[in-house]
């Protein structure tokens, strides 16, 4: 008995190291940025000389207040279509039956392996004949819809007992009001984590502002990013202040919405 006491205090502390460990290799990185980002010189780094001046003169050099506007706005719309499509066809293809449901499932994974750069030339031919390169549409439409979204909610519905709907039909309720008013509430999880992946993936989107726009009013965080690395190349202070103020709405947006999908699970409560 002491023996399996020893070997599980062990095996604790041995998971321990290695979580420790692997949170150093994923911290220690941005910790550097960030201590870069506040050195006058970005070659030593000094506690005494920290200054977050950087941070203004890079906002101020790099005109990010436009691109932050437009990648709001992108991030902000597809996620919304994301989350509307994939709940609506996600609730039909768990729920409604139909002929050729099945195969139709098999089309939503099949799309899943394929890379969204595939698809480049004929994505860029349809929105040049519909007139749409160069406008917010491009940059939008694309993704509007996914695959990935729909299997999520397809999956976390079939997870929801069929007799919450049953007993909801019975008080009078249709698809529609089932739908909004006793399915989507109780797959708040799913619906948080398919609007931070979406979210997320569109405000670090750099190949549709790259291949579709060439309007500089239209250019988002990540290609005013690009650019401004390619004019100061060698201010590394600059260069870290920039990728922090590009990348601290999509970290404070994920401990928010970690938040949220925590007391989206607590508040579910269902066991199938």
């Amino acid at each position: 008995m002491g023996k399996w006491f020893d070997r599980s205090k062990a095996l604790q502390m041995l998971s321990f190291l290695l979580l420790l460990a692997g949170a150093a290799l994923v911290l220690l990185p941005l910790a550097a940025v960030f201590l870069v980002s506040l050195s006058p010189s970005g070659v030593g780094v000094k506690i005494a000389g920290l200054t977050f001046a950087n941070y203004q003169e890079a906002w101020r050099r790099g005109n990010f207040l436009l691109a932050f506007l437009n990648s709001t706005l992108v991030a902000i719309a597809v996620t919304g279509f994301q989350v509307i499509t994939s709940a609506l066809a996600g609730y039909a293809l768990a729920r409604l039956k139909f002929r050729g449901r099945q195969a139709i499932v098999l089309g939503v994974l099949a799309t899943l392996v394929i890379p969204f750069q595939l698809l480049v030339i004929p994505i860029f031919l349809v929105l040049k004949w519909g007139h749409l390169l160069n406008t917010y549409g491009a940059l939008i439409l694309p993704t509007a819809a996914n695959g990935f979204g729909i299997f999520l909610l397809r999956q976390y519905f079939l997870t929801i007992p069929v007799e919450l709907e049953e007993a909801a039909m019975l008080d009078g309720a249709n698809r529609w009001q089932v739908l909004w008013r006793v399915m989507l509430p109780l797959a708040r999880p799913a619906l948080v984590t398919l609007f931070l992946f979406t979210f997320i993936g569109e405000w670090n989107d750099l190949f549709k502002p790259l291949v579709f726009t060439t309007r500089p009013e239209l250019r988002t965080v990540q290609l005013a990013l690009a650019e401004f690395q390619e004019q100061f190349t060698s201010s590394w202070q600059l260069l870290m202040a920039a990728v922090v103020i590009g990348t601290l709405p999509v970290v404070l947006l994920f401990l928010a919405g970690q938040r949220q999908f925590m007391r989206g699970i607590a508040a579910t409560g269902i066991k199938n």
